[in-house]
């Protein structure tokens, strides 16, 4: 299943018509519409964003989000873990040690 299939699939789950979708996120419906039957390929990022935020999808692989997950946040999650598979042993290691020491910097802070 394409991008632009699964999100006029998750359009139609959460929304009456691709137009209503259209008017609530203040697109051209025929723009939409192109791009849902063409593919999103060609839309400007900001707006993908935009409409995966609206529809609870994450923009990286248009997963469904949990309710009130924080769609900044799961970006930078996402980022995290594809440098973290990067790195060989030894730097698996130092990240997690280095980890480890952050979670206990508020011992040491003075009120």
């Amino acid at each position: 299943m394409t991008k632009a299939e699964i999100l006029k699939r998750e359009i139609l789950q959460q929304y009456k018509s691709v137009r209503q979708f259209a008017i609530d996120m203040s697109i051209p419906y025929s723009t939409l519409v192109t791009a849902l039957d063409r593919g999103i390929e060609g839309m400007a990022y900001g707006t993908v964003i935009k409409m995966c935020d609206r529809l609870n999808l994450n923009p990286v692989d248009f997963s469904t989000l949990e309710q009130g997950t924080d769609l900044g946040k799961k970006i930078v999650e996402n980022r995290v873990m594809q440098q973290y598979v990067k790195l060989n042993k030894a730097g698996r290691k130092k990240i997690l040690d280095m980890m480890g020491d952050f979670s206990q910097l508020d011992k040491y802070q003075a009120d």
